[in-house]
Order: C-alpha cells, then sequence, then structure tokens
C-alpha cells in the first residue's frame, strides 16, 4: 500500500495506538485532539481503572510495546468480594496462570503517547475538530464553532474521537446510517483508597475487589505507587441513589451502613465524593463504520459500551488488530475494500460485547454475593476442570482467548440453557460435583464443538 497523509481524530487510547500502527506501515500520520496533552495536565478524576486483558495484549504485542506497557499494569488473578459483617472471599478468574491486568487509564495514556511520538506521529493537542467533509477527507478545525478555521486536507481519517465523536456525529447526517445510545440508570464516581503510610497496598493488590450490594456496588483497582482506584456504580435517581448522596452527612452516614469495612481505607472519601464528577454510562451502537475509502470509525466511536467486562479497551484494540490484518490481506485494493471487510468482520463482535457487558452488570453488583450463582459458578468450574474439551467458561472465552465475541456470547447461551437444567436438579447442592450430574452435563455438551481461539 502507497504511502498515505491520516488523520487521526482522538489521541486516546485507540487512536494513540492506531497511530502507532499506521506509522509501522509507513503512513504520515497526524493526530488531533481538542484537549491539552493529557502528559502536562493532572487526571481529571472521571476514570475506571482499565482491565487489560488478552485481547489487548495481542495486539500490544504484534506492535512490539507489551513488554513496555507490562510495566505498567498488575496482574488481578481473583475477585475479592466483601460482603458486610463476613470475612473476604475469592472468586478465581480461570486457571492458575490467568489475570487480567490493572492499569491507571492516564498513566497507560501518557505512555502511548509518548509511544507514538517516538515512532514518528505527530499530536496537535488543544486543536479542536468542527466539521468533517467526509467525501473530501478535510477537517476543519478552529478555537470556537463560529469563529475562523483551519483546513487540513488527507487521504484518510480514523474517527477515534470516543462515544459522542465528532466524526461519527457527520457520518450520522448521511441517508441510512443507524445509530442508537442507551443510558444505563446507574452512572459512576470515582474515589479512592491511597497506599499505606509504607507505600504498600491495604488491601490484596492482585484482586478486583467489589462489594456488591444490589441495585449498587463499589469496586476498587490496584496501581502500582500502592493505592487503588475505587468507582462507585449505583443509580443517578430513586431509593440508594446519587441523588440521595448531597451532603458530607448523607454520603457519611450511607457509607457506615453499606461500606463500614472501608471507612478505615478512605480518608478522603469526602473529598473526593464533593469534588469528582458523576458521569454517565452508555451504550452506542452504529453502522455503517466507514465512508468510501475515506473514513473510518475504530472503538468507542463505532461501539461504546458499558465497563462491566473490562474490554471497552480490549475491543477497542482488536479493531486495529483486525484492521492491521485486512490491511495486509487488502494490499493493492484501496481503503474501500479494507474499510468494508473490518466493519463487516467487527459489528456482529461489537454488538455481542455489548449485550455480555450489559449483563455483567447484573452479575457482579447483586449476583456474586448469591448463593446460588456461586454454587452455579462451582459446578461449572468442576466440570470444566474435569471436560476441559467440552466446557469451557464464558468468562475465560471473553477475556483469555482471541475467539471472536459472538462465538463467546452463542457459547454461553447454550451453556446457561444447561445450567439452568442442572440447577433445577434436586438435592444439587449436596450432589453438584457427582458423577450423575456429570453424566447429565456430558449428554448436552457432547455433541458440540468447542472453538476458542487461545492467546498467541
Amino acid at each position: 500500500m502507497q504511502t498515505n497523509h491520516i488523520a487521526i481524530i482522538g489521541s486516546g487510547l485507540v487512536g494513540s495506538l492506531l497511530a502507532i500502527y499506521l506509522r509501522k506501515k509507513n503512513h504520515q500520520v497526524t493526530v488531533f485532539d481538542r484537549r491539552p496533552d493529557i502528559r502536562k495536565v493532572a487526571f481529571s478524576g472521571r476514570s475506571i481503572n482499565l482491565a487489560m486483558s488478552v485481547r489487548g495484549w495481542k495486539t500490544l504485542d504484534r506492535i512490539g510495546i507489551g513488554d513496555a506497557i507490562r510495566t505498567l499494569a498488575i496482574p488481578m488473578d481473583k475477585r475479592a468480594i466483601h460482603l458486610n459483617d463476613q470475612p473476604a472471599y475469592f472468586q478465581y478468574y480461570g486457571k492458575e496462570d490467568e489475570a487480567i491486568y490493572s492499569i491507571s487509564r492516564g498513566v497507560l495514556n501518557r505512555k502511548m503517547i509518548t509511544l507514538a511520538e517516538e515512532a514518528g506521529v505527530v499530536f496537535r493537542f488543544d486543536e479542536k475538530v468542527w466539521d468533517v467533509d467526509l467525501p473530501e477527507a478535510k477537517i476543519y478545525t478552529g478555537e470556537t464553532e463560529k469563529g475562523a478555521w483551519q483546513e487540513y486536507a488527507f487521504d484518510v481519517i480514523f474517527g477515534c474521537d470516543g462515544a459522542f465523536s465528532r466524526v461519527r456525529h457527520k457520518m450520522q447526517r448521511r441517508s441510512r446510517f443507524n445509530y442508537s445510545q442507551e443510558f444505563l440508570d446507574a452512572g459512576y464516581k470515582e474515589l479512592s483508597i491511597p497506599a499505606a503510610a509504607d507505600g504498600t497496598h491495604q488491601l490484596d493488590k492482585n484482586s478486583l475487589h467489589i462489594w456488591p450490594r444490589g441495585k449498587f456496588m463499589l469496586i476498587a483497582l490496584p496501581n502500582l505507587e500502592g493505592s487503588f482506584t475505587c468507582t462507585l456504580f449505583m443509580p443517578h435517581e430513586g431509593e440508594q441513589s446519587f441523588e440521595q448522596l448531597i451532603t458530607d452527612q448523607e454520603v457519611s452516614a450511607f457509607w457506615k451502613r453499606y461500606f463500614p469495612d472501608t471507612l478505615s481505607l478512605m480518608p478522603t472519601l469526602l473529598e473526593d465524593f464533593r469534588n469528582n464528577p458523576t458521569s454517565s454510562l452508555v451504550t452506542m451502537k452504529c453502522f455503517p463504520w466507514s465512508y468510501w475509502d475515506k473514513v473510518a470509525l475504530v472503538g468507542d466511536s463505532a461501539h461504546a459500551i458499558v465497563p462491566f467486562y473490562g474490554q471497552g479497551m480490549n475491543a477497542g484494540f482488536e479493531d486495529i488488530s483486525v484492521l492491521d490484518d485486512l490491511m495486509d490481506a487488502h494490499e493493492g485494493e484501496g481503503w474501500q475494500a479494507i474499510f468494508e471487510a473490518y466493519e463487516k468482520a467487527r459489528k456482529p463482535n461489537a454488538d455481542a460485547i455489548a449485550e455480555l457487558s450489559y449483563r455483567n452488570f447484573m452479575e457482579m453488583s447483586s449476583k456474586t454475593a448469591d448463593p446460588n450463582f456461586l454454587l452455579r459458578k462451582k459446578i461449572e468450574k468442576h466440570f470444566s476442570d474435569t471436560y476441559p474439551e467440552h466446557w469451557v467458561p464464558l468468562y475465560t472465552r471473553v477475556t483469555f482467548s482471541n475467539s471472536p465475541y459472538a462465538e463467546a456470547l452463542a457459547a454461553g447461551e447454550r451453556q446457561a440453557a444447561i445450567m439452568d437444567e442442572i440447577m433445577q436438579l434436586e438435592n444439587i447442592d449436596t450432589i453438584w460435583d457427582s458423577e450423575a450430574v456429570a453424566k447429565i452435563m456430558l449428554s448436552r455438551v457432547a455433541n458440540i464443538p468447542i472453538k476458542v481461539a487461545p492467546y498467541k
């Protein structure tokens, strides 16, 4: 493929990584972002720590930067479930060597921009894109929407500017462009647990900590310097909601009732609650993801999802690895062939992970504390360990393999139907690991082939 002058709108994780990939193919790449350089500003208090899994690592390793990013990450091999008046207990994610990795979004984004600059990418920060000429691949920037604009002409434009993408907004005005967005009733607020006085973590550092409370929950993910980034997810309105937590007294009373074991760990709770914004959670779907051979959407601008499977970043990075494969496969055919193959390949999988992420909110907020759910998971793990050729848990398919999300969703639904039947067996709580139960499960899965793409 000949060298092109390419614009990327958005300097976030997907935009900066895509820029590195395009530079490796000798394209000239300019990244525009309406925000200042994140390396020169304080973090916003609006972040949820990232959970890197094999899809993300695959994309980073392919371009040769995985090891540099691993130095910023902490492996988490389990959930730590915190219930009131009970000791914390652990739910391991998978096999002994399987873990997801906690990374600060801000720390990772800073590193990615630096790596992109070292690869020869040009960044233009504090430059707001107000309009996009789709057929001509031109963008227009300026200080204000009504002021003077600067015109830039490119060969190709990639929109990597998030769930409320300016590039996608222009594409939405074209005929036959499908678009939907759905906000979750719940929002989130970032909080923190600082490091202990000696710089160590105050909770187990290799766990994703969850305080499930039904319609709301608190989570905490570790950072390298000993702190935890915490996130409170709860409804915006109604009983037990953000609208009920306005004063320091209301927050303190709420915390003493629902999260008493964290009070001694969170000395800045009230300050964080006052100062950090309450943010929304949205699922956004659209199609097509491209316009002719000129413009394509990547990451959240094409498929924003809620964060409850930890796959938003991983799915965006997987977009890039798929694009990379297709640029090689369709070399000589032009960008339109690449873009059409890309959106055809990725759209079903983006829809699948959106559905899985929504469902996982219920699992994390309430089911992780449900004895029947715990028994269900124990049966699945026992059967999977005994007959790995017949049963791969849904979480493993999504998090510890590169199998398409759509295949994982379909397999998960088949397995859920089998487990619904198993859970109805008489005395299942006492016979769960018996040969009789195993035989029933084997009879249901014996003729179903397992397709799981391992991490390579």
